[in-house]
This record gives C-alpha cells, structure tokens and sequence, in this order.
C-alpha cells in the first residue's frame, strides 16, 4: 500500500523486452534506498513494482505482460521521468489516501489551463471507471493522490498546486498526454458489497435503477 505522496522522480535507465514481459531498471533520484531489500514494493508513477536487485541509486523489477497492457508502461521509453513512493508502513503519515499501486485504467489528458498560482486538468477516464470517481473524492494520476474538484460523465478535473510540479512529473503533461489512474479503493470494494449475492456473477449490475431502488439517489 502507498499514499500518493511522491517521495522522488527517478528516470527510467533501461529496458529490456523478455518474451511478453519486460525487466526494467530505475534510477531513483532522491530516494533513500538503504534500507531497500530484494522483495520490496516500490510505486512508479502509479504501478507497484516487486524490486528485484538494487544498488544505492537504482533497482530493478519484472514488468509483465498485463501490466504492459493495462497502464502506460507499454509507451514507456529510456529516459522517461517517473514518480517514486516507498510502501508505506504503520509508522506512515497517511497525507494523502490509501493507494494499492493496481491501475485501474489510462486516462488523457484534455487540457491545462492556470488557475491562480495553480493549474487546472482536466482528464478523460476510460468509461467504465466513470462511476467510482466522485467531487470532492480522492484519485491517484501517475502516482500522485490528488483530490477530485468537478466530474462531468467520465471527465473530471483536479488542481495541481506548484509544489505538486516540482516534486512529481505532472508539470510535464500536457493535452494528449496518458496518465496511469487508480480510482479510489473504497469506491471499489463498495460496489461489491452493494452487489450482494449478484457478486458471483460476471461484470457489474449497478445501473441508476439499482441505485434508486436502495435509496442512493432520486
């Protein structure tokens, strides 16, 4: 587990494609690795990584086929920045919300624009993730746990505050750019448990008529 709380930018220093899959390495910046191990889990940009070997400035992990698929680490090229997060502990601060590093989706980016001494997104989700993303609600682009300010069907828009563009990759993105999104894991878990005994089967029932008949909306 993570908290969208980005610890460094690292830089993607190589990759290798093995059959389906692929071994990556990661310079890791500012991140202290000391007391990384062989085993450890390490957020890139969003998507959690099993390190494999490790030095004081870098790692390497698997990146497998499904991953490559289901997140932009299929674009991913050498010298790409990435934003870094340790797992947390029990000792963590939990600033920002509680992320599992599984990405759900890509999403575009559709446009950037200031606003104040900050700077508005606005993001397409792929559709089927439309119904987990809440005003007001937390999401994770790219690793960073950001709060949801507008959605408008499977669009939404956040804020992204100048310490936010020094510390992570978001102030590299611009219209058009993919972003690794993960919907906020209660929403996820809450679907499930309003499914009841409709869990077992196949893909979701929860329609605006489900949702009427037990009160959640008028």
């Amino acid at each position: 587990m993570f908290t969208g709380l980005i610890q460094s930018v690292g830089k993607i220093s190589a990759i290798k494609l093995i059959g389906g899959d692929a071994r990556v390495r990661i310079a890791t910046g500012k991140l202290d690795m000391s007391g990384v191990k062989t085993g450890d889990s390490i957020a890139v940009s969003g998507v959690c990584l099993t390190v494999i070997e490790h030095s004081a400035t870098e790692f390497a992990a698997d990146v497998s086929g499904e991953t490559l698929s289901r997140t932009t680490w299929g674009r991913r090229r050498v010298g790409d920045a990435v934003n870094l997060e340790m797992a947390l502990t029990l000792s963590t601060l939990l600033g920002g919300h509680l992320v599992s590093g599984h990405v759900d989706g890509v999403g575009t980016v559709l446009n950037r624009r200031e606003q104040g001494r900050s700077e508005q997104f606005r993001i397409k989700a792929p559709d089927i993730l439309s119904r987990y993303i809440a005003e007001k609600g937390s999401i994770c682009v790219d690793g960073v746990s950001l709060t949801v300010n507008a959605v408008h069907g499977a669009e939404f828009e956040v804020n992204i505050v100048p310490h936010t563009f020094v510390a992570t990759t978001l102030g590299c993105l611009n219209d058009s750019s993919e972003v690794n999104l993960e919907v906020d894991i209660l929403a996820r878990y809450l679907e499930r448990l309003m499914l009841g005994e409709g869990a077992a089967r196949s893909g979701s029932n929860i329609t605006r008529e489900f949702l009427a008949e037990h009160g959640f909306i008028k």
